[in-house]
């Protein structure tokens, strides 16, 4: 489904139809902007992203709405399509704020967009959740009404790093492939830290291009390298014809990991035969078990509700979605008004357990408190292979 201008969702107006003719009248609902790339190379992207956020909102009004001291507020998500273009994106975050009047807003999709429109949340004290943008670079600029989902890139390489060099010491060049892209990136340079720290030789760092469809020279120039393990970023579309081209120039090292791809159902289903063995790392798994006081509580409850809602597992993009607006839910809750400086310090505030993880936010407004899973492609499944209490299998070798 792709929107160019605000759209009320299904569950907007089934609240709104429970609260009879005579109900909450405009100014009492709690309105979210969330800019979204619905349409161009990110959309698959977007669409988890709102999947996610659906979600959350149908829940909270199927339970009533969000409590706010004695007034209890529906959610409305008000979606714009920005096509995958990042200065459009700040320009949509300027107008859900100024012409569609949000109360607070989910950042675009990924760490570029998410830092280049959070100048106008900030411009305008709007507090802010950024469901999918992890680079320190986002959240270095002072500001104060932006809070992010994700942890650190390095919270990803180093894990993965520990295992793969612990668990075969014949593994000792890597070859980085990145797109030239804020994330892509921040997160190919943490992994080159990494494999330095560890005395890997790193043979190989290139970038390409932001719509890059042939990939044949840089796997060529991989394929003299003769690395032990490929490191390739991106996003989805990006890493499949990655995949698909090393297979075609017999590429096939002791490992391949590629970020952030192979989280997603997507990607193996495209992937087939190649995806099998892919490692890659990400901030959140079904496999995880929280108890948590947010609006859908346990993990086992958030699963089942997704699964009731889409089919099968979410990922973890779609559930720091869903994660952003629990979160948003909470801090609102605790300030006891929606005012937006309120809402603000309460969010800078929160120390809680939710379905998503522990949820606490650095000086800086990043997650600081979550330990993200490694994972890799077995038998057509993402499988976790860290941390320990969620193992679910070791870490296979090609």
């Amino acid at each position: 489904m792709t929107m160019t201008h605000k759209v009320f969702s299904a569950a907007l107006v089934a609240s709104l139809l429970a609260f009879g003719a005579s109900g909450a009248a405009a100014q009492d609902v709690i309105r979210i902007g969330a800019p979204l790339p619905l349409t161009g190379p990110l959309s698959p992207e977007g669409l988890k992203q709102q999947r996610g956020y659906d979600l959350w909102a149908e829940t909270v009004n199927a339970a009533g709405g969000i409590t706010v001291g004695d007034t209890t507020y529906p959610v409305e998500i008000v979606y714009v399509d920005y096509a995958s273009n990042t200065p459009r994106a700040v320009q949509t975050a300027e107008r859900l704020i100024t012409e569609d009047r949000v109360n607070f807003l989910f950042s675009p999709f990924g760490s570029g967009a998410a830092k280049a429109a959070s100048s106008v949340s900030e411009r305008y004290g709007i507090p802010t959740v950024a469901a999918t943008a992890s680079s320190a670079e986002v959240y270095d600029q002072g500001y104060q009404y932006l809070f992010g989902t994700f942890t650190p890139n390095d919270t990803l390489t180093e894990p993965l790093s520990d295992i793969v060099t612990s668990a075969n010491p014949d593994v000792k060049r890597v070859a980085i492939l990145a797109r030239n892209d804020l994330f892509p990136l921040a997160i190919a340079q943490e992994m080159e830290k990494s494999a330095q720290a560890r005395d890997l030789e790193v043979v190989m760092f290139e970038r390409y291009a932001i719509g890059t469809m042939d990939h044949s020279a840089a796997v060529t120039q991989m394929r003299a390298a003769q690395p032990d393990w490929v490191f390739a970023t991106g996003y989805i579309n990006d890493l499949i014809l990655i995949r698909r081209q090393l297979a075609d120039q017999g590429v096939d090292p002791a490992v391949i990991t590629m970020i952030a791809g192979p989280a997603y159902r997507e990607f193996i289903e495209a992937g087939g035969a190649l995806a099998e063995n892919v490692s890659s790392a990400a901030w959140w798994h079904p496999a995880v078990r929280y108890d948590g006081e947010d609006i859908f509580g346990t993990t086992e409850n958030f699963n089942a509700a997704w699964e009731a809602r889409y089919g099968g597992e979410a990922d973890y993009a779609e559930a720091s979605a869903a994660a952003a607006g629990a979160i948003l839910q909470l801090a609102i809750e605790k300030a006891g008004t929606i005012e937006p400086s309120a809402v603000r310090d309460a969010l800078a505030s929160l120390d809680v357990e939710t379905f998503y993880g522990h949820v606490r936010f650095g000086e800086t407004g990043q997650i600081t408190s979550l330990e993200p899973p490694v994972f890799q492609i077995q038998n057509s499944r993402p499988t976790v292979v860290f941390p320990e209490a969620i193992k679910q299998a070791d870490f296979l070798f090609r």
